[in-house]
């Protein structure tokens, strides 16, 4: 592979958006020979740690678009992950409860993504890959709510 200009490899958007696109392909790959997608995980790891809740605020709490949400659930409720039922407080609302099955998958489905991690931080001590880790966090909190852009 050949050096991109040293103009770009000392940009850290640029740094940050080819890890990303590796990253993508890693968990892609994972989640595919595990049956499952990301949105599987994010939804599954919601209702696992937060409990019940509608399909509209589950959308909202992992960043996943409404018509993304319906398919993904109806994929999860297909496979005995979660369970969707009418909201007894509203009926016009679906309340989603992770089922026994739906623990399990979100648990090998850790496992799949504990194996991504090692991959991606292969070069990185457990000090550096907790500090990163820390540092990435801070960056995502303080541009939270932010318009997405640059280079």
């Amino acid at each position: 592979m050949e050096s991109p200009p040293s103009r770009l490899s000392a940009k850290p958007s640029w740094l940050i958006t080819q890890l990303a696109v590796h990253a993508r392909r890693l968990v892609s790959a994972g989640f595919a020979e595990a049956d499952a997608r990301g949105y599987h995980y994010r939804l599954l790891a919601a209702l696992h740690e937060f409990g019940p809740m509608s399909q509209a605020v589950l959308g909202r709490r992992c960043s996943v678009d409404r018509s993304d949400v319906v398919n993904a659930i109806n994929e999860l409720t297909e496979q005995g992950s979660v369970e969707r039922a009418p909201d007894p407080a509203d009926r016009r609302r679906n309340t989603v409860t992770i089922t026994d099955e739906g623990r399990s998958r979100l648990r090998r489905m850790d496992e799949v993504l504990d194996g991504v991690q090692d991959d991606l931080l292969a070069p990185l001590s457990a000090d550096e890959r907790r500090l990163l880790v820390a540092l990435l966090g801070r960056l995502l909190d303080h541009h939270s709510g932010q318009a997405p852009g640059g280079a």
